[in-house]
């Protein structure tokens, strides 16, 4: 899931996601595509967000809250950093590069679906190959700046697989990388 902004962002410049944050029926429906990830593979600066699920205590939280954060615990997570030292969450390690082949190898071995999140972590081409789609989240906003969801001079034709739209103004379009005959 890539939760992008209309005009392309997944932040602001300050890096800022409060606009993005998911009301109870999109938050749901993520959790629904979330349970079939066995593998979260995280920039650092997705990972360094994300993080926060570990420690954070549920109890006050609304139930569709706590799911999400059950579905995050149980899952592995894979960080692709250069920089980042150690990790603070359990089922958690880092690599340094990110190697589409490799990865691909892993989902293979998994039997479970993999989840690419990080603006600068793979190309949009890598990022199909691995998981074999691309769903994005957009979301009714302009953000106008900030950190994109894609990079600049991307080609990639894509098959629209399904759409959905929510009370709210979001829109989750779900993609496969056309296949190249």
């Amino acid at each position: 899931m890539t939760i992008t902004s209309l005009d392309g962002y997944v932040e602001d410049e300050c890096g800022r996601l409060d606009w993005a944050v998911p009301d109870e029926e999109v938050q749901t429906f993520i959790n629904g595509l979330s349970r079939p990830v066995g593998t979260y593979l995280y920039g650092r600066r997705v990972y360094e967000t994300m993080v926060g699920w570990e420690t954070m205590s549920t109890a006050a939280h609304a139930p569709f809250t706590r799911d999400f954060a059950e579905v995050w615990w149980v899952a592995d997570k894979i960080v692709y950093s250069k920089t980042l030292e150690m990790v603070s969450s359990v089922r958690t390690r880092i690599e340094r590069d990110f190697d589409p082949e490799t990865v691909r190898r892993t989902k293979l071995l998994a039997g479970r679906d993999i989840a690419v999140a990080g603006a600068s972590l793979a190309d949009p081409c890598d990022q199909g190959r691995v998981s074999g789609r691309i769903p994005p989240d957009y979301f009714a906003h302009l953000v106008g700046s900030g950190a994109q969801s894609l990079p600049n001079h991307v080609l990639l034709r894509l098959d629209l697989l399904a759409e959905r739209r929510f009370g709210n103004g979001v829109v989750h379009l779900h993609y496969r990388p056309r296949r190249v005959s």
